[in-house]
């Protein structure tokens, strides 16, 4: 692979910093709704707070990781080597560009 352009760096950094913005919302969303939105739906959980808590991490933890990895993987995809870009019409609504 050659050397990278000063366009790709900053598309590449700033991919990285969205996906890791991305994961950490959606992560304190999930975290959220495990401690505060599931007692709510399920009843009372009066003994088992010792329960939400490990479970509450480990399904912020595996959200973060699957948010920033499909974001990423997204845009590895998208700046392969040798896929071009999808074709936009010259003018909407013709189906002929040279019409």
């Amino acid at each position: 692979m050659g050397r990278r352009t000063q366009a790709e760096w900053d598309a590449m950094t700033t991919e990285i910093g969205f996906a890791l913005f991305a994961g950490t919302v959606l992560a304190g969303a999930a975290y959220f709704g495990v401690t505060e939105l599931m007692p709510h739906l399920f009843g009372s959980l009066r003994g088992r707070w010792n329960l939400i808590g490990p479970l509450a991490l480990a399904f912020t933890v595996v959200v973060f990781v699957a948010v920033v990895a499909t974001v990423l993987t997204r845009f590895r995809r998208a700046t392969r080597p040798g896929r071009t870009a999808a074709a936009q019409p010259s003018q909407p609504g013709r189906t002929n560009p040279d019409s």
